[in-house]
């Protein structure tokens, strides 16, 4: 029998909040995450703007020495991840059964402005002034490792490196892990720190990026001029616990994690399958695993890069997954505000989907002026909207043509 899994502990740095709180109440409010680049000289390249993490000061989560021995996206993780657990009412020392309390932190990249620094510094330099903790440093799976080491949590532990689906499926994974008995509670999401000169560099060649200068007119999905995306960073974390443990011990619950879906274009390195095959699989599926009907979802969270292709393909994946119903569905992009977080694009996005549960609310796409005949979709526009939510779903479609979708629902006795 499998066991129900409910999301207690949320926490959130992104360019719109430094707490899942206020990250939500940004959302709701349509508050533009996106302006100019600061932390970067950006004089030679094109790209002028990203959706920057702005008052972060990891002192207020870890010591300098700890500080010290992360790169960007590791300190993101530590402190999305350290809020999720004070939410759910766990502090460190105080952790009932570690050894069935698991951690899944996904990244897409992992320490890039680490591995930037330290061959330049190698370049300029010579090898003996590179840092000798450049590689614990650098590797991605260091957000599930530090979170252990401050919690003690010694069950199942591992990352995932899916691109964009990154957050999403360490989200789905950890709730199957709780699902089928191999673990009691699990710590996980995603987190990114790639607003660094090279990523902006690659995703510029690849013409992925919005070259626009107008921060309104930059990320907007589902808009007939929409040109490519824009580069965010942070991080997104949930406390995942079986329900009657949850239940017991009088947790916070927000929502129930219902249903899964992973699978692979096996197409093209970049672009979706022209069809959406792969992204209605997945959707599918984890309507499949909730058990409910397509028209019971009234809210999606959709990838909704911005991109022309991305906006299209979801857009037929939902026509196709939905039928009639699609014309009612809310299917909003928060990107239009926070930019795309690459491996923490789904988890930020999936603490967005619960608290759409759990305040019966959908968040806006912001920005959007000019309707696309092949986005022909309820985008709910600029504006947010108060309705029942009782199953939202959520979106992470990647690079390498992986798919992942969420659903969450209102927890029912």
């Amino acid at each position: 029998m499998n066991r129900r899994v409910v999301v207690t502990g949320m926490g959130a740095i992104s360019p719109v909040g430094l707490s899942a709180p206020d990250m939500w109440q940004s959302m709701k409010d349509g508050v533009n995450g996106i302006d100019e680049i600061t932390i970067l000289d950006m004089t030679d390249l094109p790209v002028k703007l990203g959706a920057e993490v702005k008052g972060f000061d990891p002192a207020n989560y870890m010591d300098a020495k700890q500080a010290r021995r992360m790169d960007k996206y590791c300190r993101y993780a530590m402190a999305a991840g350290s809020e999720a657990m004070a939410d759910a009412g766990f502090e460190p020392g105080n952790v009932p059964n570690p050894d069935r309390f698991g951690v899944i932190i996904g990244s897409g990249i992992g320490g890039l402005q680490t591995a930037q620094d330290e061959v330049t510094k190698l370049n300029e330099k010579g090898f003996k002034k590179t840092n000798p903790l450049f590689t614990p440093m650098m590797i991605a799976n260091m957000g599930s490792g530090w979170l252990a080491i401050k919690y003690g949590l010694k069950g199942h532990n591992t990352t995932v490196v899916t691109a964009c689906s990154s957050g999403a499926n360490a989200i789905g994974d950890a709730m199957r892990l709780i699902r089928h008995g191999y673990a009691d509670a699990m710590l996980a999401g995603g987190a990114e720190g790639a607003l660094t000169m090279l990523a902006l560099s690659g995703f510029y060649g690849l013409k992925a990026l919005s070259l626009s200068t107008d921060k309104n007119r930059a990320s907007i999905p589902f808009d007939a001029e929409r040109n490519g995306f824009v580069l965010g960073e942070g991080s997104g974390v949930m406390v995942m616990e079986e329900y009657e443990a949850a239940k017991k011990r009088g947790a916070k619950i927000y929502a129930e994690v219902v249903g899964y879906g992973s699978t692979a274009d096996a197409y093209h390195m970049t672009a979706p399958l022209p069809d959406a095959g792969g992204a209605i699989a997945a959707m599918n599926e984890s309507i499949a695993d909730a058990g409910i009907r397509p028209d019971q979802v009234e809210y999606l969270n959709a990838h909704g890069t911005s991109t022309p292709l991305n906006d299209k393909a979801e857009t037929v994946a939902a026509h196709s997954v939905f039928g009639d119903h699609a014309s009612k569905l809310m299917m909003s992009s928060t990107k239009s505000m926070t930019g795309h977080l690459l491996g923490a694009a789904g988890a930020i996005e999936a603490v967005a989907s619960v608290m759409a549960v759990h305040d019966d609310y959908a968040p806006p796409t912001i920005n959007y002026q000019v309707p696309d005949t092949e986005c022909d979709i309820d985008c709910v526009p600029n504006t947010g909207r108060q309705a029942t939510i009782n199953y939202a779903m959520s979106n992470s479609l990647a690079f390498g043509g992986h798919n992942a979708t969420l659903l969450f629902g209102k927890v029912k006795e």
